[in-house]
């Protein structure tokens, strides 16, 4: 039987062994990702031969991700089963890309399975010469909010140690004044950011931040994530000035996605206000992802 628990820093050089062998591009094959934002599902994870395993359950079902690594998709299928099966609940695998989908059909026949469309859950995946050199009239607005910040005295700065507590003060602010504390999801997003400074160094992030007049104003923070893809996975500004979210993403993204194919800002979770947001950089494409349950 499988045994589950929850994700260590000790747990990195593995899990990154197996996480480089499928090389996927979804958001939620980081290590990173994994250990910050492991409290918003109660997530725990586990190891059957080369596949590396994510589990979140509640009363109504047993979900895993769909398993990174490398063997007998077949075999391990079977075992996530008799789990599910032992606990008296369905069995559930999300973050299944149309790739992935073709693992299905190919053991299971197009009638073995069925497959639901995760709404909100799809990565925006962007080219990343275009994110960083914004050309074209497509870009034009962002140009055009990236102007305004000359009214500021600001400076951008690769992340360091002596900007992590002004970075949690922003993040703190910004979920006080959203009431964050009657949110799941934000408690979970103030861990996920708390995790991230706390391992910065081990998890070797790349972060960025800009200040005006001095003090920090907006910070990010990503990592590579595939052989081809750079992921930023956080992001907070003071929204009050016009062209800092513009201006933090462009920067970062000149000091740390030069040299790869695409970018991943993760998700929308199905809120508008971030979908529109998401929209407007003008993903290249949305790597969809769907909830597969086995008959």
């Amino acid at each position: 039987m499988l045994e589950f628990r929850q994700i260590d820093i000790g747990d990195r050089q593995w899990i990154n062994e197996l996480l480089k062998k499928s090389d996927f591009m979804g958001c939620e094959y980081s290590f990173a990702n994994n250990m910050a934002w492991r409290r918003l599902s109660d997530s725990t994870i586990s190891r059957y031969k080369d596949f590396y395993l994510i589990k979140a359950e509640d009363e109504e079902y047993t979900s895993f991700s769909f398993p990174a690594g490398s063997g007998d998709y077949r075999e391990v299928f079977d075992v996530l089963k008799k789990y599910a099966d032992s606990q008296g609940k369905p069995l559930i695998i999300t973050g299944v890309t149309e790739s992935c989908l073709e693992i299905f059909r190919n053991i299971y026949g197009e009638n073995g399975f069925d497959a639901k469309l995760s709404d909100g859950s799809g990565d925006y995946i962007y080219l990343a010469d275009e994110l960083i050199n914004l050309k074209g009239k497509k870009y034009h607005k962002k140009r055009n909010h990236l102007a305004k910040m000359k009214n500021y005295n600001w400076q951008f700065y690769p992340m360091s140690e002596k900007f992590f507590d002004e970075c949690i003060e922003l993040s703190v602010v910004s979920y006080n004044d959203k009431k964050g504390y009657d949110d799941h999801s934000s408690v979970a997003e103030q861990y996920a950011i708390h995790t991230y400074f706390t391992y910065f160094k081990e998890l070797e992030l790349k972060g960025g931040v800009i200040t005006i007049d001095g003090s920090v104003k907006a910070f990010t923070i990503g990592e590579p994530l595939n052989s081809n893809t750079f992921c930023v996975h956080i992001e907070k500004a003071d929204a009050s000035v016009d062209g800092l979210y513009p201006a933090i993403n462009n920067e970062f993204l000149k000091y740390a996605a030069n040299g790869f194919k695409y970018v991943n800002r993760e998700e929308d979770l199905g809120i508008e206000g971030l979908r529109k947001s998401k929209r407007s950089y003008n993903p290249v494409f949305v790597l969809d992802k769907y909830a597969v349950k086995i008959k």
